[in-house]
């Protein structure tokens, strides 16, 4: 029995949402370094979250290519 969550629709779903949080961590990021008052410490977070994200996309992508055999 298939768990749900690593079928090919779940993940695809799971790429979608990482995907849009990584979008909406880039505008804050942009909108901080912006202000006047931005916080080093809380930009280089949310960089290093939105790295963690990208490298989470990547995995779940790499789990929807077929195998092939060589």
């Amino acid at each position: 029995m298939t768990h749900s969550s690593s079928t090919p629709d779940a993940v695809r779903r799971r790429i979608v949402e990482l995907e849009v949080e990584h979008r909406d961590l880039d505008l804050a990021i942009h909108t901080l370094i912006d202000s006047q008052t931005h916080e080093e410490l809380q930009i280089r977070r949310m960089k290093k979250r939105k790295l963690q994200l990208k490298d989470h996309i990547t995995l779940l992508k790499m789990q929807l290519i077929p195998d092939i055999p060589a």
